[in-house]
């Protein structure tokens, strides 16, 4: 069942998409007041033209650097007349004053030529005009703007978040030597570790947004091509459930969505997602950088980890720098007043504060002064999730942070000591029945608010494991990177493995003014940090082996980085299952070569055993910050 959702639905829907929203009336006034908007169809170097709007101040008594965002989801609105409510990354730099340029990404909306989900970035450049990718096309488009647009300053930026955030660090390799200030916010790194996939799992909370990234438009149009998908419920627990396999979604997309195709016929990560990687460009950068991500992002968590990793290792004399703030997708972009996700409370105008003495600062340094050295910015501004705090570290991971090991214990035990007996811990798994990855399961676009839900109610199932520590006599800071080490046995061939670091809060923690109805913060227990492996791929995410029953395996993966205090008086707890409904796919249990042609009659029951033993034990390697 379809519908045309093609009006104010849709426009939100890419407002939320792409991390922006409107500022409000005011704002729309002070862009109507100060700003011209000229649209403008710039030939790329095969000649395809992208749409092209330029907003420059009004005051033509000073030159402006030119702040740029290239976008899949609308450069709109469209008409000369037409005005953004809001300009640029935030009301302090519009009110700055730069020459603001928004761009539809080739093949989208009223651009030109064909779309390609992260299109393959080029390893080298070539004087074949016919050979593109998005470095290219932000190259010529600087280019084209350099020579056509009045009073500029010389100096180019580029921002965007999410989708946004890729073309972002897309224009990294190769770039053009005015573009001096790049800052990738929540982008997407591998579409095979952040979004639609992590590691090897399919995200079926996200196969809603399938409608938007599979369908070709005919031509250049202000309004949307593509139709979205109604459920016709908001239960997307049942919707899924009642679906069944995978390859029953064909009746929603079939053959005319080539990104649902896509998805179906490459399961493994094969060439098709490798090629479609940033992560192995990012060399030889040479504009300032900025990556931004929040701690609770369940979109992009691994993009801009590791983007700015990589960015750091392969470009040691670069300026790059990371912003992890207590946010959800893009929340740094609007202000809210208190910043919340789910039941969890950070504190007042976070997103306010760093608009205006981070971003605002790292933009202005690098595009209107001209003095030399840094912003006065420090390599990495990290916000601790469980002491609702800002710290400044000169590198990240923090060079003092150090390895420790927990262990799984019997009796649902955690601790820095090794394990002494010969116990293993046991439980049914049974795809009828998967564990939901939230007691709140709305079918979205995009989940959001699951990652620091209260995970009591999974704690609760019995297909569903818990290790705790005792209560903590002291503070303790884990900063850095998270490595599961498992050691399991499962009575069929395949099987997911999901890791949870939850902070268990005190019983009588108080609440506070932006709890939820019907939840207590006694005993909460929050989702610091999670993440899944399809055990086909603990080897190889190229090349899927299965799981020999009832034979020890080892099953070793990262979870991404954390930032986190568990407070004297909380306790630390791991959670693993192996269901986590409708957030990831189901998986059969019976190794089928694709799960995306699986049958009904493939799901089958399974026992899977974790071990904490002498010999065979599982662990969760943390790298915890002393002296904190």
């Amino acid at each position: 069942m379809k519908n045309n959702v093609k009006s104010l639905w849709l426009m939100s829907l890419l407002f939320l998409l792409s991390g922006t929203l409107s500022m409000g009336q005011g704002q729309e006034e002070f862009v109507a007041n100060n700003y011209d908007k000229k649209e403008y169809s710039v030939p790329m170097r095969d000649g395809t033209s992208l749409h092209t709007v330029v907003y420059s101040p009004k005051d033509k008594s000073g030159t402006y650097p030119m702040l740029m965002q290239r976008t899949p989801y609308s450069a709109g609105p469209y008409g000369e007349g037409n005005m953004k409510n809001s300009l640029g990354p935030s009301s302090f730099l519009m009110e700055d004053g730069y020459i603001f340029v928004y761009q539809d990404v080739r093949g989208r909306w009223m651009s030109e030529g064909s779309y390609d989900n992260m299109r393959p970035t080029l390893n080298e450049r070539s004087d074949d005009p016919q050979k593109i990718d998005e470095s290219t096309d932000t190259y010529d488009t600087i280019e084209w703007l350099l020579a056509n647009v009045d009073n500029h300053n010389g100096k180019v930026g580029q921002w965007g978040i999410s989708y946004p955030g890729f073309y972002s660090a897309a224009a990294l390799p190769f770039a053009h030597p005015n573009l001096k200030a790049v800052s990738p916010q929540a982008p997407i790194g591998d579409f095979y570790f952040d979004d639609f996939h992590h590691n090897g799992a399919y995200f079926l909370s996200y196969w809603l947004a399938t409608s938007v990234f599979g369908y070709q438009k005919e031509e250049p149009t202000t309004e949307a091509w593509y139709d979205m998908v109604n459920p016709g419920t908001n239960d997307g627990y049942q919707f899924f459930m009642d679906m069944g396999p995978l390859k029953n979604a064909d009746k929603y997309y079939g053959e005319d969505n080539f990104f649902w195709q896509q998805l179906k016929n490459n399961p493994d990560y094969n060439e098709f997602w490798q090629e479609r990687s940033i992560i192995p460009h990012l060399k030889d950068v040479s504009p300032a950088v900025m990556v931004v991500g929040g701690w609770f992002d369940a979109e992009d968590l691994y993009g801009p980890l590791t983007i700015y990793k990589t960015i750091e290792k392969n470009n040691p004399e670069t300026y790059n720098s990371l912003v992890m703030g207590p946010w959800s997708h893009g929340d740094w972009s609007r202000e809210k007043g208190p910043q919340v996700v789910s039941n969890m409370y950070f504190g007042d105008s976070i997103s306010t504060w760093y608009q205006k003495e981070v971003e605002r600062k790292f933009f202005h340094h690098f595009l209107k002064e001209e003095s030399e050295g840094g912003p006065g910015l420090p390599e990495a501004y990290m916000f601790d999730t469980g002491l609702n705090q800002w710290e400044e570290f000169q590198e990240w991971p923090p060079k003092e942070s150090e390895w420790t090991s927990f262990y799984l214990q019997e009796n649902g035990g955690l601790s820095q000591d090794k394990p002494t007996g010969n116990r293993f811990s046991t439980f049914e798994s049974d795809p009828a029945k998967p564990v939901p990855y939230s007691q709140d399961i709305k079918i979205t676009f995009t989940p959001r608010k699951y990652m620091a839900d209260d995970q009591r109610f999974a704690a609760r199932r019995p297909d569903v494991l818990t290790f705790e520590t005792s209560v903590l006599e002291e503070d303790i800071t884990l900063a850095g990177e998270i490595m599961a080490q498992l050691k399991v046995a499962t009575s069929q061939t395949d099987a997911d493995w999901v890791v949870k670091l939850i902070d268990v809060f005190p019983a009588d923690h108080p609440n506070h003014p932006y709890v939820q109805d019907g939840v207590d913060m006694g005993n909460y227990h929050l989702m610091v940090r999670s993440e899944v492996i399809r055990g086909r791929y603990r080897e190889s995410f190229e090349k899927p082996i299965p799981f020999v029953p009832d034979q020890i395996t080892d099953v070793d993966f990262q979870l991404q980085d954390v930032y986190h205090t568990f407070k004297k008086g909380h306790k630390i707890q791991i959670q693993i299952q192996s269901t986590w409904f409708p957030l990831i796919d189901r998986n059969p249990q019976k190794y089928v070569d694709n799960i995306f042609e699986a049958s009904e009659e493939d799901f089958v029951k399974a026992i899977h055993k974790v071990f904490h033993t002498e010999n065979f034990p599982g662990k969760i390697n943390v790298m915890v910050l002393p002296n904190k």
